[in-house]
């Protein structure tokens, strides 16, 4: 058997994750290959660097493509591995310019593929509009694994930007380190076994309910919430933003500003009283209705 992986990876945690997926296949040849994107996003991002890429990241605009993938060499590849992350309740750019590509659109169609997912923890919306782009292309979405960061949405947020925009991933007295833990990504070696004994088996299937079965997704029903009711408000922004005009135009900075300001008064003000009312409302929610609907394919 053969599997092929393509991942992107700025701070190295999906790349880390990825190879970690690997070591769990034993009898399944693994060739890893690297999404290069023409646009260069930077680690760490400067603030407006990082806002900037908002827009089109929200509304599914590639402002690039990716570099040539030599792909003679997996054509046989019996299934598809995918890792990369979320931005802004999205698939990131680098994906989307990857997914947009023609030859690889052209390679994907007709084969299974498995989504590995290294985010701080909003995931549902990026899954969402993968199942929309496999089914356009013709790809069968068998799987999906979410490694996220495990402290609560508020610390998290707090983390995540001290890594992002800082540079700085090491815990302090009071915070924890940023990221997916590094024992979590060790431990993902046990998703490639379930892969393969899938693919070994024949059936695939029923691939997302055992990777489901070794804890592909811890499930957060409160910060799910956050992210269904961010998701339509995030994309009336990105459109207020890009009626000035396009990728990098000056003449959107303004609103782009505008929209920075109100993610630091969202996250660290809004979320946490939603999230408390959330917990007071969750008998009155089909929390386990939603479970199975956001955690299958």
């Amino acid at each position: 058997m053969k599997a092929v992986l393509f991942y992107y990876s700025q701070s190295g945690q999906a790349l880390r994750a990825a190879e970690n997926i690997c070591k769990g296949f034993d009898k399944t040849d693994v060739v890893c290959k690297e999404i290069v994107p023409l646009e260069h996003y930077p680690f760490p991002w400067s603030r407006r660097e990082f806002f900037e890429v908002f827009p089109e990241t929200r509304l599914g605009i590639c402002p690039s493509g990716i570099a040539p993938l030599n792909l003679e060499d997996v054509k046989d590849a019996d299934i598809v591995l995918i890792a990369a992350q979320s931005w802004f309740l999205s698939p990131s750019l680098p994906l989307l310019s990857f997914l947009c590509d023609e030859n690889v659109k052209n390679f994907l169609r007709g084969r299974e593929v498995v989504f590995v997912n290294v985010c701080r923890n909003m995931w549902l919306k990026t899954s969402e509009a993968l199942k929309l782009r496999f089914k356009e292309i013709g790809a069968y979405f068998r799987g999906q694994i979410i490694l996220q960061d495990a402290s609560s949405n508020y610390v998290s947020a707090i983390t995540i930007v001290r890594w992002l925009l800082h540079g700085k991933k090491k815990a302090t007295k009071i915070l924890p380190e940023a990221g997916v833990k590094e024992e979590e990504l060790a431990a993902a070696a046990r998703f490639g076994k379930v892969i393969e004994t899938s693919l070994l088996s024949g059936n695939t299937a029923t691939l997302q309910q055992e990777l489901l079965k070794e804890g592909a997704i811890k499930y957060r029903p409160s910060i799910l919430s956050l992210e269904k009711t961010a998701f339509p408000i995030f994309g009336r922004w990105a459109k207020f933003i890009r009626k000035k005009g396009g990728y990098k135009e000056p003449k959107r900075q303004f609103r782009v500003k505008l929209f920075y300001f109100y993610l630091l008064f969202v996250l660290f003000v809004l979320s946490p009283f939603a999230q408390l009312f959330f917990l007071l409302t969750r008998p009155l929610r089909k929390v386990k209705s939603n479970k199975l609907r956001d955690c299958n394919l």
